[in-house]
């Protein structure tokens, strides 16, 4: 669903500029310097505000508060206006945000060149055929640092429901142009960051994660802590044991039960597998 259509409106623009802003409060309160002329007002399926939408001179312009509370000064602005309010649930508003900004993406960003095999989608499926089986239809999985979206393709194909997320938006507009990556389900953020975005999840995945070498590696850690936290069963693939081995030792620093061993579907991109569970 748009997100100008859930309040009934031709357009909307909210004041925040990028999806990644959505988790900082003060991206919002541009909104506060608006003159509204009308309002609307939008609420979760348990009434808490998820956005507000001012009429202007210059259109409508909105707030988005779906990963933080409002400013209390915000509600002012309704003192004098006509107000609307409408309802729709937090997971709908929350794919209708995505598309919004992946939209945004799409018209403004040049994609990065195609770095896809023909084959590795196939490879992938393969995979998680073997890792989680085929009865996981309309389940949940992140996608981390998701690249242009190879295995979002084929954690669909499997019948997974993925949120895929990257902070690079070359490759993300490369995804979108492959029909790899859905707007709807993908956003632009910081992997570090990842649970200020995310409630947790059944499943969780990184592709092939990048070279971990001693000067980054404290930032795959925490990227790995991030999904560790959001999901219950985490596979990651990497492309060397000697990688393979230090995520499941981060794993196990963080209470999971890791599982690794060498992938023989593909030599290069992921060679090598670690799947994490719950004790």
């Amino acid at each position: 669903m748009k997100l100008h259509t859930i309040l009934e409106l031709d357009s909307l623009k909210f004041v925040e500029e990028y999806f990644a802003d959505l988790a900082d409060p003060a991206s919002a309160e541009v909104v506060l310097a608006c003159r509204p002329l009308e309002g609307k007002v939008l609420i979760d399926e348990d009434e808490d505000l998820l956005a507000v939408a001012f009429r202007t001179d210059e259109g409508w312009v909105g707030a988005n508060y779906l990963f933080h509370p409002p400013d209390p000064e915000v509600l002012d602005l309704f003192d004098e206006v006509e107000v609307g309010i409408y309802q729709e649930t937090r997971e709908v508003f929350a794919a209708a945000v995505r598309e919004y900004y992946s939209a945004d993406i799409v018209q403004t960003v040049s994609p990065a060149m195609e770095d896809i095999p023909p084959d590795r989608q196939e490879k992938i499926t393969s995979l998680l055929g073997e890792v989680w089986g085929e009865n996981i239809d309309g389940v949940r999985c992140l996608d981390c640092c998701c690249g242009s979206g190879v295995g979002a393709a084929a954690l669909r194909e499997m019948g997974l429901c993925p949120l895929a997320y990257d902070h690079d938006a070359t490759l993300l507009a490369r995804g979108f142009e492959e029909g790899r990556l859905l707007p709807g389900e993908t956003a632009c953020i910081d992997a570090t960051a990842a649970t200020a975005y995310f409630t947790p999840v059944p499943y969780g995945a990184v592709f092939m994660m990048g070279t971990i070498r001693s000067f980054d590696a404290g930032l795959w850690e925490a990227i790995t802590f991030e999904l560790l936290d959001l999901s219950d069963e985490t596979l990651v693939t990497v492309a060397t044991e000697d990688e393979a081995r230090m995520v499941a030792g981060w794993c196990r620093a963080a209470g999971r039960v890791p599982e690794v061993w060498e992938n023989s579907r593909d030599p290069i991109y992921d060679r090598w597998v670690c799947v994490a569970r719950r004790e």
